[in-house]
């Protein structure tokens, strides 16, 4: 029996070995791929060959007023007219000053720093896998106090514009204050004219009840003056037969 235990114990304890070794060869084997290393696009030098025959071959262009020349090429055109507005700050190009690379292994970007008579620009070329440019941009290098000076310009601008637009308002706001004069002052008008086309009518009724009894008068009088004159040729008096149809006036 202590034999048979014994036998079942040293077959455990070879398991045992035999496991761990399995497991240190499949740790040997995962460690023993071979991991691939991608290239880079290029060297450091032909980055720094590349930026400068750039800007060399951009300024040629500009100069010689060939632009228009590429304008089915998106990217070398764009590049072209944004060197060609670098060059209205820099004044005149003086060569290239320094180029700083940072090389992928998807892409490249080459920082050309390009010097000119007035201020220097750095120009930025990005080179995809394929070997074709993406991207190029000018960008003009201002002094501290230029930038400062800009932006205070700008600030101001924009304050300004903000204050006039606010004067603005409150004058329109101030004016909202003459809308109920103005529409009194219409309204009175109205109010006037009426008063005064009621006035002329109680005038014209006056003056006409002024004329009747004038008429009456004048009737009174002349039929009386007819009937004198009747009773002195005739005997007669009295007005009862008299009857004056119109009065003319002259």
């Amino acid at each position: 029996m202590e034999q048979y235990k014994g036998k079942v114990n040293t077959m455990k304890k070879s398991l045992a070995i035999i496991g761990i070794l399995a497991c240190m060869c499949g740790l040997v084997a995962c460690g023993s791929e071979s991991v691939s290393v991608e290239k880079a696009l290029c060297t450091p030098e032909e980055a720094t060959s590349i930026g400068t025959r750039t800007v060399d071959n951009m300024d040629f262009v500009v100069r010689s007023d060939k632009i228009d020349q590429y304008e089915g090429d998106e990217t070398s055109y764009n590049g072209l007219i944004s060197w060609q507005n670098a060059l209205e700050e820099m004044g005149e190009y003086t060569g290239v000053k320094d180029v700083v690379s940072d090389i992928g292994t998807d892409q490249v970007v080459i920082d050309v720093t390009a010097g000119g008579t007035v201020r220097d620009a750095v120009v930025e070329i990005i080179i995809e896998k394929d070997g074709s440019a993406s991207s190029i941009s000018t960008t003009v290098q201002y002094t501290l106090g230029e930038m400062m000076g800009k932006a205070g310009l700008n600030t101001l601008i924009g304050m300004g514009t903000v204050f006039a637009v606010l004067i603005l308002i409150c004058l329109i706001i101030s004016c909202f204050k003459l809308i109920p004069k103005i529409q009194d002052a219409f309204s009175g008008k109205n109010k006037t004219s009426e008063k005064s086309v009621a006035e002329t009518a109680v005038d014209n009724t006056i003056a006409q009840i002024s004329k009747k009894e004038d008429d009456q008068e004048l009737i009174a009088v002349i039929s009386a003056a007819i009937a004198a004159y009747e009773g002195a040729a005739g005997g007669a008096t009295g007005t009862d037969g008299y009857v004056v149809r119109s009065i003319r006036r002259r």
